[in-house]
């Protein structure tokens, strides 16, 4: 009677276990998933600031509008404008400051880089959130 009353005890721990780390697992992807498949012609006049090396742009996409930036002649960055801290509040959304290479969250105060997303100001700790880029010398194109 013991030994089924041991198994039963550790199949009830080893339960709670499974539980109390799934609950306490962090969701590193907090921005909502949103479908992205965009081309922009840097021929295009609106897309022009893309066409030297630190130039960015706004362009619709994402969870709230995408940041566009040149990293190198062949490298892009494309990084959601969702900010990562508190991102189910409807001001969460950040913008280009005048350094031209940060984006702050005027809501929560919080700074990135637009290279490559990373924080640099808290209250976020999460990066922006990274979409894939490919470049063929005249369009970029944004994926995910």
């Amino acid at each position: 009677m013991y030994a089924v009353f041991k198994n039963k005890l550790q199949i009830v721990i080893l339960v709670s276990l499974i539980f109390l780390h799934n609950g306490c697992e962090k969701n590193e992807d907090i921005i909502p998933y949103v479908r992205v498949n965009l081309v922009l012609y840097l021929s295009d006049p609106q897309f022009n600031p893309l066409n030297a090396v630190g130039g960015w742009v706004y362009v619709g996409g994402g969870s709230k509008g995408l940041i566009v930036y040149r990293k190198s002649n062949d490298e892009f960055t494309a990084l959601d404008r969702h900010c990562t801290y508190l991102p189910e509040n409807a001001c969460s959304r950040v913008e280009v400051d005048a350094s031209q290479i940060m984006a702050k969250d005027s809501c929560c105060g919080s700074t990135f880089l637009i290279t490559d997303g990373s924080v640099t100001n808290s209250p976020a700790t999460l990066p922006l959130k990274f979409y894939q880029t490919s470049f063929d010398g005249s369009s970029v194109r944004i994926f995910n």
